[in-house]
């Protein structure tokens, strides 16, 4: 469980109160759900007064939209480090990514993916923070896609779509512990991308 912050609310400057807030936010949400962690429960854990938090995000949605936003800006930043290491090679690069998420699924501190766990919690059209979520696997697929055409496959399209559920699929079985399906995101990636190399004898 998070350990209450015992600094004072509004030490520094407003932006570490801000951050400390969302900082706050965003491992509850992450390890006990965004709708089972009320407002009142970041404010005693984060250590900042009920209206400092509402200056910073005027409503509950606000700071949730804002934790996911915060993440999905680290994961590109992630994902843009691994591209430019292979710039010249799309299929390693694809292999890169993949390897690179089947590790954050094997963290301890795993507890699947933010961005699918507000889409299961909040079903609700419009929600701000089920927007940001659904932009962020929109852009998932959109790169994934961009690499297999890059690779020059014969089906881009339905390679991409399989490559994204594997993934998808790996987020959601990886809460079931390191012994899961999960372990196989690889190698199912690697073994999609064989099927699908130009050349293969079983294009996808």
């Amino acid at each position: 469980m998070l350990q209450k912050k015992n600094a004072p609310p509004e030490a520094g400057n407003p932006g570490s109160v801000r951050d400390r807030i969302l900082d706050t936010a965003a491992e509850l949400f992450y390890t006990e759900g965004v709708r089972a962690v009320g407002v009142d429960l970041v404010v005693e854990h984060s250590g900042v007064a009920k209206t400092s938090l509402y200056r910073h995000f005027s409503t509950k949605d606000d700071l949730v939209a804002a934790f996911l936003e915060r993440d999905d800006r680290a994961y590109w930043k992630s994902w843009g480090e691994i591209t430019a290491k292979f710039k010249d090679d799309p299929g390693a690069e694809l292999q890169a990514h993949v390897r690179w998420i089947a590790q954050y699924i094997a963290r301890p501190s795993f507890r699947g993916c933010p961005f699918i766990n507000v889409l299961t919690e909040f079903p609700e059209a419009g929600h701000p923070a089920r927007v940001v979520a659904l932009g962020h696997k929109t852009e998932l697929r959109r790169r994934v896609l961009g690499l297999t055409k890059a690779m020059g496959v014969a089906k881009p399209a339905p390679m991409a779509d399989q490559l994204v559920l594997l993934i998808d699929g790996a987020y959601v079985n990886g809460q079931m512990g390191k012994r899961g399906p999960s372990q196989s995101l690889v190698a199912g990636a690697l073994a999609l991308v064989a099927m699908n190399a130009p050349g293969s004898r079983h294009p996808g």
